[in-house]
């Protein structure tokens, strides 16, 4: 491979000669080969948006000559269009201030910059003029974060819930039986069955709004530790200015950098609503495997759509594939949230050291989660049939029907009831006829299933 000399404050480094980056970054893919992970697209993005921000505060406030802004501007705008992640290969697992990352953005822009003006732009001088990693990375994750939430995660979650809609309008007067425990309980309507998942979902949601305000308040100016050293004294708010036009988001400078720069709080408290919407999609992703089993010796009350062939050995079998594959996300989501988790406790003094691990769950979670909507949305909810026939054979042998007895009948006979019904397999309503003195079409009043899911 083509090799050409760079140098930094450490001295030369080879680096290759096709690569944007400089020594630091050389330095860094030398030392941190822990990992084929490096950080998502998102994140690099979200960093490049930094750089363009604040070299257009800094040219505004006399810290940039105008000359020099303009082509880190330039730079930044011609990798956000087209960012080829070759250049940004430095592990996930490098220090815990994302430094090296920093700097990669840093030498990328400053290479770019440089053949654009024709007169050396420095990676520290100009590109990271007054700003630092410990400020940079944490506005990076809280950027990319709300970034991913606003534009994929909301659309992705309001896309299920109007596929739940419609399906109930289809399918919700269909009524089955409900179990609780996994065993047989008081019937409900299938559209009681999606609304309470549409309304989880709806609950996720909520909570994911309530962290984009504070996820929109930035780190940006506080630099090395919080203080704002060596950054102009309006740099933070010009900063946040530029970056919401860019960005089209609400952005401002955080009321304090130290809780910022120091916690990730914030990361942590929005992994937490990720996690509950990673709850509510396994909860459903099971509800329709269960309802799906069979055809012949489980519930068969859907029928999910045939996707693949579901064994390399048995014919014929079909699994329901879209609803495992979300469970799993899920699961990976879960266990996203307990490394953010440990790694929010990494805030040691006035740093937090885990940086860039929080940034690389955080992305991985929202995307999975966006993904994961989409599919169950439009793979498995809006596509299963209902199987009626079958539904309602169980359902009118389902001993709890007896329930609706117990004001007239009392609890110890309706159980009497309901335990004879299911020795002898047969309908409750016959059951009842023989045992009381209720007439049939009294029984058949008290013992509707459709009735009986509504409280009236």
């Amino acid at each position: 491979m083509a090799t050409r000399i760079e140098h930094d404050s450490m001295g030369e480094l080879q680096v290759p000669a096709e690569a944007l980056y400089q020594a630091q970054t050389q330095r860094a893919i030398n030392n941190f080969t822990l990992s084929p992970l490096t950080l998502p697209r998102a994140f690099i993005q979200a960093v490049l948006h930094i750089k363009k921000a604040a070299a257009a505060a800094n040219s505004k406030l006399g810290v940039l000559q105008p000359e020099i802004a303009s082509a880190i501007i330039d730079a930044a705008e011609q990798q956000l269009a087209n960012t080829d992640l070759a250049h940004y290969p430095v592990d996930v697992f490098q220090t815990g201030s994302g430094t090296s990352t920093n700097m990669n953005v840093n030498e990328v822009l400053a290479t770019l910059a440089t053949k654009q003006l024709g007169r050396q732009v420095h990676p520290n001088d100009h590109v990271n003029a007054g700003q630092s990693s410990n400020d940079v990375i944490p506005t990076a994750i809280q950027l990319s974060s709300a970034l991913a939430i606003h534009n994929q995660l909301i659309p992705a979650l309001r896309h299920i819930q109007a596929v739940l809609v419609v399906k109930s309008q289809q399918v919700g007067h269909v009524v089955k039986t409900g179990r609780t425990h996994l065993m047989d309980a008081m019937p409900v309507r299938f559209e009681q069955v999606l609304g309470a998942w549409q309304s989880q979902l709806a609950h996720a949601e909520q909570l994911l709004q309530q962290q984009l305000p504070r996820l929109q308040q930035l780190a940006q100016g506080g630099t090395a530790v919080g203080t704002g050293v060596n950054t102009h004294t309006d740099f933070a708010s010009s900063f946040a200015a530029e970056l919401s036009k860019d960005t089209g988001l609400e952005l401002s400078a955080s009321d304090n950098f130290f809780f910022n720069i120091g916690s990730q709080d914030l990361a942590v408290s929005c992994s937490g609503a990720l996690k509950t919407l990673a709850v509510a999609l396994m909860k459903i992703s099971n509800d329709l495997r269960w309802m799906n089993s069979g055809p012949l010796a489980g519930l068969a009350e859907i029928e999910l759509a045939a996707l693949q062939p579901g064994s390399s050995i048995m014919p014929g079998k079909v699994n329901p594939v879209i609803p495992e594959a979300v469970a799993m996300l899920s699961a990976q989501v879960i266990g996203n949230d307990t490394t953010i988790t440990v790694a929010g406790q990494s805030g040691n003094f006035e740093l937090n050291v885990m940086l860039p691990l929080v940034g690389y769950n955080l992305l991985q979670s929202i995307e999975l989660l966006s993904n994961g909507c989409t599919e169950l949305a439009d793979k498995a909810i809006s596509e299963f049939k209902v199987n009626e026939p079958n539904i309602a054979k169980s359902l009118d042998k389902n001993p709890i029907l007896v329930t609706a007895l117990n004001p007239v009948i009392g609890y110890d006979k309706a159980a009497q009831i309901a335990k004879q019904a299911y020795k002898e397999q047969r309908p409750v309503l016959d059951i009842a006829l023989e045992q009381t003195e209720l007439s049939k079409a009294k029984l058949q009043e008290l013992l509707n299933p459709a009735k009986l899911t509504r409280n009236e």
